[in-house]
């Protein structure tokens, strides 16, 4: 049997979106993806920190998802925690050699941000965000009480 020609004219061209995606790069954007964990990042790409420093750096984080994305960053050798054996112990978190490699990532992702998704002026989104405390105490006042 003949092998079929191969000349640039008949070779079908393959779509580049119908390629898989690499295993590797899906892990990554899964990982740094998640809520909080760029914002955590970002906070510890200043230097060592520790739990309630990082949680007063980013607004909206609680104690709760903080503790479980440190976890996560340390079980992928992004963070370490380090234990300082003081009177009271001191916990700190740092990047490792792994972490501080996100540097420039991190970099490049705030500039696009910047360029291409900024922050919505308060006219463009109703002035939602000034009004947020007033009707936020107007729904806790309208509850019944338990």
């Amino acid at each position: 049997m003949a092998k079929p020609k191969l000349d640039d004219a008949s070779t079908p061209r393959s779509d580049p979106y119908q390629t898989p995606v690499c295993a590797e790069f899906h892990r990554t954007i899964e990982l740094i993806g998640k809520r909080w964990t760029g914002a955590i990042l970002a906070v510890l790409m200043q230097g060592p920190h520790r739990f309630n420093e990082i949680l007063n750096s980013v607004p909206g984080l609680s104690d709760r998802l903080l503790t479980e994305r440190l976890r996560e960053l340390e079980d992928k050798g992004i963070v370490e925690r380090r234990i300082f054996a003081e009177r009271p112990v001191r916990i700190e978190y740092a990047l490792t050699k792994a972490g501080l490699d996100l540097d420039q990532l991190i970099k490049v992702i705030t500039a696009w941000g910047l360029k291409w998704c900024p922050e919505p002026t308060d006219t463009a989104r109703g002035d939602h965000a000034a009004k947020g405390t007033a009707v936020s105490k107007a729904k806790t006042a309208a509850r019944p009480p338990r």
